[in-house]
């Protein structure tokens, strides 16, 4: 049996373990997945302990993705764009880092809520770790229009920099025009907004116009659950169809699984099984 856990502060709310253990179910795979706490001041240690303890790997979430980053000792193209990870595979001395959040989002995007993002206007919300890992698989969608905005402009400017400046990205930059700006003064109309900001997590509301939808624009908040609730609830008020992230953390969870174990789960089925679920208990 090979043990992987979900490392974080806080994790007690995470649904990555039952995921986990349907995705083993369903492709005969030998794994135990858990829930590992770890102090916000004490990340790497944790993370060596279960490593020593004969851990093969772990998800990474809040706040640690960065750290887990510069800890790894190599790293796919799609976590050194990002500069996070989300996943980390153990392969002897070595700590290989993937981040797989945002094929997860557009895997759900696409796949699952069946919107194509090419030709579409993208307006992604935050700047920190949650955006990071998304920006580059957004932009590999073929979107027309990709803006980053947040409430500290100068880091959406570096992360817009960091990506238009990127080797891997210049094909694709030629059809999406990618643009950094603060959350005051939006003025366009997007086809779909993704909340990438802590604030779905902390309470505090976003001040969004609801000119910056377009009728019956996708609201995507990248969490799930009740603290969905009230971006959901802002986005039906003005004729946008909400989604939360419950999809995003199925498929980003199969992309781990995969990473892991050389075999990617059905994730739509998870996901039916999942919301299924949810509904009965409503």
């Amino acid at each position: 049996m090979d043990h992987y856990c979900v490392l974080g502060n806080p994790v007690e709310h995470s649904k990555s373990p039952a995921i986990h253990a349907r995705f083993a179910e369903l492709t005969g795979q030998a794994v135990a997945y858990s829930k590992l706490l770890a102090p916000l001041d004490d990340f790497s240690g944790t993370l060596q302990r279960w490593i020593n303890g004969g851990g093969r790997g772990c998800n990474v979430t809040v706040p640690f993705k960065f750290e887990a980053f510069r800890l790894a000792t190599n790293a796919t193209e799609r976590a050194q764009l990002a500069q996070a990870a989300n996943t980390l595979r153990f392969d002897g001395g070595h700590v290989a880092a993937d981040n797989t959040d945002g094929l997860g989002l557009v895997n759900d995007i696409q796949n699952n809520a069946g919107l194509s993002l090419a030709g579409r206007d993208l307006l992604l919300l935050g700047a920190g770790g949650a955006a990071a890992g998304v920006l580059g698989p957004l932009l590999a969608a073929g979107p027309r229009r990709l803006v980053v905005a947040n409430r500290t402009p100068a880091r959406a400017a570096e992360l817009v920099a960091r990506h238009a400046s990127h080797p891997s990205l210049q094909q694709l930059l030629q059809k999406t025009e990618l643009l950094a700006h603060d959350l005051q003064g939006l003025e366009a109309d997007f086809d779909v907004i993704i909340n990438a900001t802590a604030s779905s997590l902390s309470g505090a509301a976003l001040a969004l116009a609801p000119r910056l939808l377009k009728p019956g624009a996708l609201a995507y908040d990248m969490m799930y659950g009740a603290a969905a609730e009230d971006f959901a609830a802002w986005a039906r008020a003005h004729g946008a169809v909400p989604r939360d992230g419950l999809g995003m953390l199925v498929e980003q969870a199969a992309e781990s699984f995969l990473f892991w174990r050389g075999v990617r789960p059905p994730s739509a089925q998870v996901l039916q099984e999942m919301q299924a679920q949810l509904k009965a208990t409503a």
